[in-house]
């Protein structure tokens, strides 16, 4: 077995705009986060994972880069960058950048010379073609709705754009292009940085001819992913950036990878691939879409059999084989305890079963702002109040196809990359602590009673509960390296599966609902009488029946059986 510090390592997202501000304007910034740093490590985590910070228009909060060198003014400088990293070594922490190679903003100089003249030298930096008898180049749609091209009038052509019309996807058919962004991630590792999360990395590579999705519907723009998702030469220049650049650097890799099972990932992540340390997978942020078809905004119920069924094959697919990145939420999906508990009279109880799951899996575990405190989705009554660009492209398209408004509202209410991304709730003061000015993005209103302040000062707190089980895991290598094995696999209530390693085995047991099942303890060791509880998030049950276990709303616990 492998053992890596990366491995080993809890990781801390943090979405810079809505962290701390430290001079009032409104948006989060770098002095901020050093000024929190203290609090992060007292958590317990090993990584910050940040994301964008570089020189940006904003379009989409900074995954539109246009200065791959250059730290965005509203974040502060390069000198406070610089300060970041000195200060999280001081306290044990690492940085990992989250860094965009499938495209920049249309503010980039490289785009503003490629769009200047069809024979520029920079023209094939990105993906440029002539319509077809009025029509679009191909039949793609973009993730953020439309049509994938974008028509320039300076060369009338239409250029390629997998996001907003404001993020041109660049051209990895091109090796100088390429060579440039290696130089570049080349410099990054040189200033100290600690590893990369890499955003849209199965994008990269688009279908030779870039042909039409089949379209039996002839619809003007079809989903095409399988055309621009995950294919082969995707690995060929992974590969060569990790022989040419990654290889060098002790550092720690994740790619962001929609659209692929556990067999696919082993593609990136294999021990032999010389690729990528894991990748994030979405199947299990994709179980409560009604369908593929319709997109994120048309909702099901998820149930727990689908839950159990695709997290057990991506922790037995890749054990031995690859790594695993785990995570419940991040920067792009509503908050867990909104999504997989109850924000409701179990927010508590469900928000500290959902560590326990997160933090006993085998992989790396990934923490988004907040959740170590609770925080909940927001339900802004008008769309004004939304910033992000995905969920407001989503209502002008729902409105022009005359969906009733509170049916719009409340797909967004569920879904919306904003429920992440209001300001994090540090204490009861005016703005949740987050600043001294008006806030980029309203404050979700329940922070007087969910807030850092009063976790930190309650030792029964969610925060609390997570520092446990950090340390834990730090701990005993089992809940790290342990081998996952799934009980009750047809239970529709209880998760309960055990991790063993080297004649030691850990035993999680999870009640995912309000209800009070039933849990009967294996055969061994003694039926639970020599089994020692490691954590939980109800005190213990005096006189309680060690070979039956009747859960609580949301329980869990985490048993070391020899």
């Amino acid at each position: 077995m492998n053992k890596t510090w990366w491995k080993e390592s809890v990781v801390y997202q943090i979405y810079p705009s809505s962290f701390k501000d430290s001079d009032g304007d409104g948006r989060g910034d770098l002095r901020g986060i050093i000024s929190k740093l203290d609090y992060l490590a007292e958590l317990g985590v090993n990584v910050i994972w940040l994301c964008p910070v570089y020189l940006s228009p904003g379009a989409d909060n900074g995954y539109d880069i246009s200065d791959y060198y250059a730290i965005d003014p509203q974040y502060g400088t390069m000198e406070d960058f610089d300060e970041l990293l000195l200060e999280a070594r001081k306290r044990g922490l690492k940085i990992m950048m989250d860094l965009v190679l499938n495209h920049t903003s249309d503010r980039h100089a490289w785009f503003k010379e490629s769009r200047s003249s069809r024979d520029n030298p920079k023209r094939d930096y990105y993906i440029w073609r002539k319509g077809k008898e009025g029509l679009f180049p191909n039949n793609w749609e973009s993730y953020f709705s439309g049509s994938v091209w974008e028509h320039d009038t300076e060369t009338d052509e239409y250029y390629m754009h997998l996001y907003s019309k404001h993020q041109p996807d660049l051209n990895w058919e091109n090796e100088e292009m390429v060579e440039e962004l290696f130089r570049m991630v080349h410099w990054w590792l040189g200033k100290g940085v600690d590893g990369f999360r890499f955003d849209a990395i199965a994008h990269i590579v688009k279908a030779q001819g870039l042909p039409d999705a089949d379209n039996p519907q002839h619809l003007p723009v079809v989903q095409a992913y399988q055309l621009f998702s995950n294919l082969e030469k995707v690995h060929t220049l992974l590969h060569k950036l990790n022989d040419r650049v990654l290889f060098n650097y002790d550092i720690m890799t994740v790619g962001e990878t929609s659209g692929l099972g556990p067999e696919q990932a082993l593609d990136y992540v294999g021990d032999e691939r010389h690729e990528l340390n894991m990748v994030f997978q979405f199947e299990h942020m994709n179980l409560d879409a009604a369908s593929p078809g319709t997109g994120k905004w048309v909702s099901k119920p998820w149930t727990l059999l689908e839950l159990k069924n695709v997290m057990s094959r991506w922790q037995t697919v890749l054990h031995d084989k690859g790594w695993n990145a785990n995570y419940l939420g991040n920067h792009d999906q509503p908050r867990p305890v909104s999504r997989f508990g109850n924000d409701g009279p179990f927010r508590v109880e469900s928000a500290k079963m959902l560590a326990t799951f997160l933090l006993t899996l085998e992989g790396t575990p990934y923490i988004f702002q907040g959740e170590e405190i609770g925080m909940t989705n927001v339900a802004f009554d008008l769309i004004d109040d939304y910033r992000d660009v995905e969920t407001i492209n989503y209502y002008k398209q729902a409105k022009l196809l005359g969906k009733p408004q509170d049916e719009v509202m409340k797909a967004i209410w569920k879904k919306s990359r904003d429920n992440a991304r209001t300001p994090m709730q540090w204490d009861d003061t005016a703005n949740a602590g987050f600043t001294t000015g008006e806030p980029w993005i309203k404050v979700n209103p329940n922070y007087p009673g969910i807030n850092a302040a009063a976790a930190t000062a309650d030792p029964q707190s969610i925060y609390h509960y997570y520092r446990s089980l950090i340390a834990l895991r730090k701990k005993h290598p089992v809940i790290v390296y342990g081998e996952y094995k799934l009980l009750l696999p047809l239970d529709t209530e209880i998760y309960a599966y055990t991790r063993a390693l080297n004649g030691e085995k850990l035993l999680v047991i999870l009640n995912f609902f309000d209800g009070t099942p039933e849990f009967t303890w294996p055969e061994e060791p003694g039926r639970g009488k020599d089994a020692e509880l490691l954590i939980s998030n109800y005190d213990p049950v005096p006189g309680e029946d060690t070979g039956v276990i009747k859960l609580r709303p949301y329980e869990a616990r985490v048993y070391l059986l020899g």
